[in-house]
């Protein structure tokens, strides 16, 4: 018999801003059913935050907007008895990184000064891509940890898939301890509060945030037991968020969420197993095996992209003059339009980044 041991839950709806306040009701059976099953919820559960909640936005509206979110969350962490809260940093889509950082410190600081928020650790979750995404590298999250106030109540959620696809290898013990050092180094392991378990559908350093089973992506089943072995993270939240999607010969999604527990197993086995052996090595082939296919197709994505991102920009061609009867004809009020519309484009587009 075998059975989870940490959780993760959304505490409102992670896709809506608006939702239904927590009541008395609500909160005394999550408590009780904790209870029921012999879990203590300020050490083994790792909420996971609003998708539509972007700290470091500086426009003031958005920035009430998901601070209030963000807030509200931790006072129902609080009264749930939960100690730890996982989200996503923020993207410095309309700021520059240098600011986005310190705004999301600015908001975690003024979140800690707020009673009603406890003693709740807000923990900083390890992202895949760069650009305007904050946390993709270790010195980002660190940058954020240096200017919070109350060190004790900020911490790390070090994602396997999110680090991978960001650069971080982890396949090897070799690099594994590479990877585990630099964090120490630039964050410090004091910091890292909980991790989430996901293999990677992308390779390595493709920036792409792709979740795959344990052992059939590109991380593969090596990955998983340098971590589980690492007696520095016994203890600590590991949760899982691979897919339990299942396609059946007629094409037809249903959900396994069996998966989760088959996998449970599976990590729980790879600890204190040897490596060489020939138990680790058949499960290890065929797990590889069965994610051929999917590894394939993504890689084929990625290699594409690399070459079409390293081919030189074509400057676009000229519009044929327009002669002088056309552009009497269309006066400057649709040159005003186009302008119109190209701010609203814009405006568009950073919407869908922050969400």
């Amino acid at each position: 018999m075998f059975s989870g041991n940490s959780f993760a839950i959304f505490l409102k709806s992670q896709r809506k801003w608006e939702s239904a306040a927590l009541t008395t009701e609500v909160a005394n059976l999550f408590i009780a059913g904790c209870k029921e099953h012999g879990l203590d919820a300020a050490k083994c559960c790792l909420p996971h935050g609003s998708y539509l909640v972007n700290l470091a936005h500086p426009d003031s509206a958005r920035k009430k907007q998901a601070f209030d979110s963000f807030l509200n969350d931790l006072e129902r962490c609080n009264t749930l008895g939960i100690k730890l809260y996982n989200f996503h940093p923020g993207n410095a889509n309309a700021t520059t990184r240098e600011e986005g950082i310190h705004l999301i410190a600015q908001n975690i600081n003024e979140a800690h000064q707020d009673k009603a928020s406890g003693d709740v650790v807000a923990v900083l979750e390890t992202m895949a891509s760069l650009g305007n995404t904050i946390g993709g590298t270790f010195a980002d999250l660190a940058e954020i940890i240096k200017l919070v106030d109350d060190k004790a109540r900020v911490g790390v959620c070090l994602d396997t898939c999110h680090v991978f696809a960001a650069g971080y290898d982890l396949r090897t013990p070799e690099a594994y301890a590479a990877t585990m050092k630099e964090f120490d180094d630039v964050i410090g392991l004091k910091y890292l509060k909980a991790l989430h378990m996901n293999d990677s559908k992308a390779p390595l350093a493709s920036y792409r945030d792709l979740h795959a089973n344990i052992g059939t992506g590109f991380l593969g089943l090596s990955s998983f037991h340098n971590i589980v072995n690492d007696k520095r993270l016994h203890g600590l939240p590991m949760v899982l968020e691979t897919p339990v999607d299942n396609v059946d010969e007629n094409g037809k999604k249903t959900e396994d969420k069996g998966v989760w527990a088959r996998e449970i197993k599976m990590l729980e086995s790879l600890v204190g197993m040897d490596i060489e052996s020939e138990q680790f090595k058949e499960l290890e082939t065929k797990l590889h095996i069965q994610g051929q296919a999917e590894r394939d197709k993504v890689n084929d994505q990625v290699e594409r992209k690399k070459i079409k991102d390293a081919k030189p920009t074509k400057p676009r061609a000229k519009k044929a003059a327009a002669t002088t009867e056309s552009k009497e004809a269309k006066p400057k009020k649709s040159r005003a339009k186009k302008k119109k519309k190209a701010e609203s484009d814009e405006e568009e587009e950073e919407d869908e980044e922050d969400e």
